[in-house]
């Protein structure tokens, strides 16, 4: 318990990290996640090529090889002078948008083909359909799949940790250098991602719950 109370600023300030790091980066792979989903099922052969090689590439690649490529090789060719934080959460959030895609996709396909054709037979387009007929219902079956990649989420941010991002593990670093046991900091380290994981759940589980009352 000392090694909290004596540097409860250093823990408060990697928890908040590790929040900030996993909500931004959440933003960035369920907006992102949501558009690769509507090339996948685009009816234009590009977008749906465009699609399944943006899932096909993040999904086999390695977070800690994406870290490695968003920090040491993006700010040398293409965005110079970009915080270690930014590479960090757009790492995290295109290599999540794969499976969130991928999640979306499912639910897609478990809505009838025939609202589809119905809403065609409306005048409405590929879009319009999509957002406004399609995607709503899908949304419902995802909720539990979205979940998991979410909390999957949480605990990759703590890559960034390793590049300069200061967060939970970055408070373990700091810690460790100060002499303190491993055991003792690993302990409240896991007791606050447990803290967050389980937030995360029951925040999903009352999505579903109030999803599935306005059916």
């Amino acid at each position: 318990m000392n090694v909290l109370l004596d540097h409860f600023s250093l823990f408060r300030d990697g928890f908040l990290g590790t929040l900030s790091l996993t909500a931004v980066s959440a933003v960035i792979a369920l907006v992102l996640g949501a558009l690769v989903a509507a090339c996948r099922v685009s009816p234009v052969p590009p977008l749906r090529a465009f699609g399944t090689m943006w899932v096909t590439l993040l999904r086999n690649t390695p977070l800690t090889l994406l870290f490695l490529v968003a920090i040491f090789v993006v700010p040398q060719v293409f965005f110079p002078g970009l915080s270690y934080y930014t590479l960090s959460v757009w790492a995290l959030g295109c290599y999540t948008s794969a499976f969130v895609c991928e999640a979306l996709r499912s639910g897609i396909n478990t809505v009838p083909v025939g609202q589809a054709e119905a809403a065609r037979s409306l005048g409405m387009t590929f879009g319009q359909t999509l957002r406004l007929i399609v995607l709503p219902q899908a949304g419902r079956t995802v909720v539990p799949p979205m979940s998991s990649i979410l909390i999957a989420l949480t605990k990759n941010t703590s890559l960034a940790g390793a590049f300069n991002v200061f967060e939970l593990f970055g408070a373990q670093k700091t810690l460790s250098e100060l002499g303190y046991s491993i055991v003792v900091i690993f302990g409240w380290i896991a007791l606050a991602y447990l803290i967050i994981t389980l937030t995360l759940s029951g925040l999903f589980r009352l999505l579903e719950n109030r999803l599935a009352v306005a059916r």
